[in-house]
């Protein structure tokens, strides 16, 4: 016996196949090797097939039929394998059995600081294809310009490609995807964009979060705007969200604006916040898109005064004006409070003189009630 010679031969070898196919394989055993058809078996992923499904087409050559296979187990492709009685392997072949690709769908990009681009996309309405299915990312400058291939992937996400460098402002580019694998081609359709309609940075540095003085129910937030776009035209406008220390909920201002700082009202007094910011560049040297959010800076943490009133303290004996004062005053305080919920500058200094002249006059109660 040739110690080259192959026991057997496989026939389809490898084959490619559509979910649903049916398929007969052959297995014919070399004339260098004693083997007879009755002498084999064969198996599907190590699991060994019906012999109902055999029939020997020769001395030495026995098929096996498969009818509606299902999509392959692995992506890289079902092991079909024939066998001597005793358990000898004498060949194999491979069942790629899956779907042709779908487009590629919602391709969305972003451009972190304008020197980069990176874009994901979705793999199609199914999406499983059972097979290696490669995604290719091209790009090219929409009059001119030869077609680009981006080499970066998997750096956002399974569906995803990163471009470092090497991008042209001012200029629209033609960006879309090839899917393609052993069953056929898919390809996206094309978006167009620029590179300063795209713009994300990184989230606000710097951010601070301290009291307001003893006002029991206001934090302060400052923060700096991002050192990445300090030389380039543009404006900015700030989300910021907060929540307490034993909650996961979040609370979201969006009256920030540009400015940077804000003061947040209508917190529990004595309780611990979370607070973060995130900053949208837009209007990058006159682009007229909305921009695209930065990431949520970490959380900083800073905690409200505990509140000085007593618990049931009494107020002093006041009368029945004393009680409508406290009703009057009582509305006012609603009004402003809702009115300087936020960000709002509305009627934030009202509501920080109401909020000191509250605290001292409940001081001077406990005090009072205090007296022998």
């Amino acid at each position: 016996v040739s110690p080259a010679a192959d026991p057997a031969v496989i026939s389809p070898q490898d084959p490619t196949l559509l979910i649903g196919s049916s398929l007969v394989a052959t297995c014919t055993v070399s004339p260098d090797f004693p083997l007879k058809a009755e002498d084999l078996y064969w198996t599907l992923n190590g699991r060994r097939l019906p012999a109902a499904s055999y029939a020997a087409l020769g001395p030495s050559t026995l098929s096996v039929a498969l009818a509606r296979l299902n999509g392959s187990r692995q992506q890289s492709g079902d092991n079909l394998v024939c066998h001597s009685r005793d358990g000898g392997i004498l060949a194999g072949s491979c069942l790629y059995v899956g779907l042709p690709p779908e487009k590629p769908v919602n391709i969305t990009c972003w451009s972190k600081n304008m020197k980069d681009l990176t874009c994901k996309w979705a793999p199609g309405t199914e999406g499983e294809t059972f097979l290696h299915t490669n995604y290719t990312l091209k790009y090219k400058r929409r009059w001119y310009g030869q077609d680009n291939t981006c080499q970066e992937y998997h750096t956002a996400g399974t569906y995803s490609c990163h471009i470092p460098k090497d991008l042209a402002l001012f200029t629209p580019y033609e960006i879309w995807v090839e899917a393609s694998n052993r069953l056929g081609v898919a390809v996206s359709d094309v978006v167009m964009l620029d590179i300063l309609d795209v713009v994300t940075t990184d989230p606000p540095s710097d951010v601070h979060v301290s009291r307001v003085g003893d006002l029991e129910d206001q934090l302060s937030v400052r923060w700096s705007s991002p050192p990445a776009l300090k030389d380039f035209l543009f404006q900015a406008k700030y989300q910021i969200q907060y929540r307490v220390e034993d909650s996961s909920e979040w609370k979201v201002v969006d009256d920030v604006g540009n400015q940077t700082s804000c003061r947040l009202a209508g917190l529990r007094p004595g309780t611990v916040y979370f607070v973060q910011v995130r900053c949208n560049p837009f209007s990058i040297y006159g682009s007229k898109k909305a921009g695209i959010w930065s990431d949520w800076s970490n959380p900083t943490a800073a905690s409200t005064p505990r509140s000085e009133r007593v618990a049931g303290g009494c107020d002093p004996k006041g009368g029945e004006q004393n009680t409508t004062l406290r009703r009057e005053l009582k509305q006012f305080f609603g009004w402003v409070k809702k009115h300087a919920y936020g960000c709002s500058n509305l009627g934030i200094k009202l509501y920080d003189q109401w909020r000191v002249w509250l605290q001292k006059s409940h001081k001077t109660r406990n005090q009072v009630g205090k007296e022998p």
